[in-house]
């Protein structure tokens, strides 16, 4: 039996996953928390195969619950169910451990694909932060420099284009044109859908 913590700051959204995650018959949800406080002595007690998580969850945010379980409890996966859909959300939790992130807007199924991928070994993304287009069009990230490289990992991670290029030491001018480059060759056309592909090609 696969053991579940979750984490969720609305008790009501706690209850209606955890309905839906106990509907199969091997993974069970051995505790629930409305925090980090809360969940940290879960997670020693139980030290569940997989721990799920909103990012949202009062004074300290979920992304400080990634970094922990990380660093205390390795083997227990983390998966992320957040109304955040900003890849540079997602980005920012695949970062510190997240193998998969399910956003609240999409189909309850969805969760339950995540964790049967994450607990198979397998990174997991719900179907509107992979993009319609993923399947027909796998972008080539394997001929991106590693200035090019350098460049996108900046620009997803929130930093504006000028204090970017005082972090590699080269001109704003430069810098923008890395950014065209990238563009070009993922063959998208904004910083979105550039940090989209970061994210489900793990260059981050």
């Amino acid at each position: 039996m696969h053991s579940v913590i979750l984490v969720d700051d609305h008790a009501i959204v706690r209850e209606g996953f955890k309905r839906l995650i106990e509907r199969e018959h091997d993974i069970a949800v051995v505790g629930e928390a409305a925090s980090v406080i809360d969940a940290r002595p879960l997670l020693a007690a139980h030290h569940p195969d997989l721990l799920v998580t909103d990012l949202s969850l009062g004074r300290e945010s979920g992304m400080a619950l990634l970094r922990e379980t990380q660093a205390h409890h390795p083997a227990t996966r983390c998966v992320v169910l957040s109304m955040h859909t900003n890849p540079a959300f997602v980005a920012e939790a695949l970062s510190h451990g997240a193998r998969g992130y399910v956003t609240k807007g999409v189909g309850a199924e969805e969760l339950v694909a995540c964790l049967r991928a994450v607990l198979g070994g397998q990174r997991y993304l719900s179907r509107d932060l992979r993009g319609e287009s993923r399947t027909l069009d796998v972008p080539r990230t394997d001929a991106l420099t590693p200035r090019e490289l350098q460049t996108l990992r900046l620009l997803v991670g929130g930093m504006v284009p000028k204090a970017a290029a005082v972090e590699l030491g080269i001109s704003e001018k430069t810098l923008y044109a890395h950014r065209a480059s990238l563009l070009d060759k993922l063959g998208v056309s904004s910083d979105r859908d550039i940090a989209r592909i970061a994210v489900e090609r793990g260059l981050l």
